[in-house]
């Protein structure tokens, strides 16, 4: 299929999950805890405005993907011809399930790339229902291929596999060495991978504090704090410390924590036990080590897998 056809197949695709948007936004949400939220806010709604962005951009690029002519010396014709990799494994974490399916199928679909994508275990059904959405967008058999699985078994064997000629990955870093070992191992496959980390926001004495707290907020409370970005650590210089942290502790108790069902949510549970765990964990261990608790440190409720938003404190005397 050529450019022009991949591109009008990406914006059918947009224009449905478009029209399915409602639908899609409380699938997203059953399945994730993310808040319904509106337009122009973080959570399921913000969610589906960034998916339908991401298709009608890169199908804008499906017929624009061209080579050069390169002047050479000699009577001589140089140019580059761009082809597609072939067959791109995509696999995709928990927290984005929708966003990240277009960030990893957008551009390979562009390039006139075939799909293998495997969606998490803990968040399969917006993907599902968006394989209903390719079929009725006319996309041809077999060119957009979901499988919901497990890391160890599903995302393995994709990034083993020998007629698989690139593998993208989204998630931890200790799976991203695994991924790249499985492709040297089998057929030297293309990587790319965006891994997890901790991503510090530095803030010193000019900055504007109501501006920089509102970017600290968004940087780790965004998605339940579920994000490989999210600035979960915020060096703030001495001069502004103190109204820094009272600034950013009023704007975190304002914050509603609920089901997505509930009015006005901003926060909602973390996606299941083990992550609910594995954050209580990272706040026993906070208190443990003798930081001072500013806000929250408990789990919210008595049920399901709420954390009250939560800020820790404390001075450097130093630093090197």
């Amino acid at each position: 299929m050529d450019g022009t056809g991949r591109r009008d197949l990406m914006l059918k695709l947009a224009d449905l999950i478009e029209r399915d948007r409602a639908y899609l936004e409380e699938l997203e949400a059953l399945d994730n805890g993310k808040p319904l939220g509106r337009e122009g806010q973080y959570g399921a709604a913000a969610d589906l405005h960034l998916t339908i962005q991401h298709y009608r951009y890169y199908a804008g690029w499906a017929d624009k993907l061209q080579g050069s002519t390169i002047p050479v010396d000699g009577n001589v014709f140089c140019y580059t011809r761009k082809e597609p990799v072939g067959v791109c494994g995509c696999i995709i974490p928990w927290n984005f399930p929708l966003a990240m399916q277009a960030w990893k199928m957008g551009p390979a679909l562009a390039a006139g790339n075939t799909v293998v994508l495997k969606t998490s275990e803990k968040t399969p059904l917006s993907a599902l229902y968006i394989c209903k959405l390719i079929k009725e967008a006319g996309f041809p058999p077999g060119v957009v291929n979901t499988l919901p699985g497990y890391g160890p078994t599903a995302g393995k064997h994709l990034a083993c596999h020998a007629d698989v000629d690139k593998i993208a990955f989204t998630g931890s870093t200790a799976v991203g060495f695994k991924i790249q070992q499985y492709a040297a191992t089998s057929n030297l496959k293309k990587v790319s991978l965006e891994l997890g980390g901790k991503s510090p926001l530095i803030v010193f004495d000019d900055a504007d504090v109501d501006e920089a707290v509102s970017v600290a907020h968004t940087g780790l409370f965004l998605n339940q704090g579920q994000a490989c970005c999210a600035g979960s650590r915020v060096f703030v210089q001495e001069g502004i410390y103190d109204k820094f942290v009272a600034a950013a502790v009023k704007k975190a108790q304002a914050i509603r924590v609920g089901a997505y069902t509930e009015v006005d949510i901003e926060q909602g549970p973390q996606v299941d036990h083990l992550q609910h765990k594995s954050v209580m964990g990272y706040i026993a261990k906070g208190k443990e080590e003798g930081a001072t608790l500013a806000l929250g440190g408990s789990r919210h409720g008595d049920k399901g897998y709420f954390v009250q938003p939560t800020i820790f404190t404390g001075k450097c005397t130093s630093a090197t």
